[in-house]
């Protein structure tokens, strides 16, 4: 397991547009992904960073701190790669 800390930048946190680049961008690894808040509940702040409908159900909004950790054959540059993602504010 490797995982990595961020905030969220995106004056508009993780809405549609960007949370769809991040579950394309996550859907390319073999690892489970996951993303979270930090220090938030282990059960409902935490989701599956390939799917849509868990990423949005987060509402992560700006200045948030979150986790991105990955378990697998690929889990560093998955992770690496999200968290450029997260950091580029997705091209906003």
């Amino acid at each position: 397991m490797y995982s990595k800390n961020t905030v969220i930048a995106n004056p508009t946190g993780l809405h549609a547009r960007p949370a769809s680049d991040f579950i394309a961008a996550a859907g390319k690894f073999n690892s489970k992904i996951k993303i979270g808040r930090v220090g938030g509940d282990p059960d409902e702040d935490v989701a599956n960073a390939k799917s849509i409908i868990n990423l949005l159900a987060l509402g992560l909004a700006q200045g948030e701190k979150v986790t991105v950790s990955a378990d697998g054959p690929d889990e560093n540059q998955a992770v690496d790669t999200l968290v450029a993602l997260i950091d580029s504010k997705f091209g906003e």
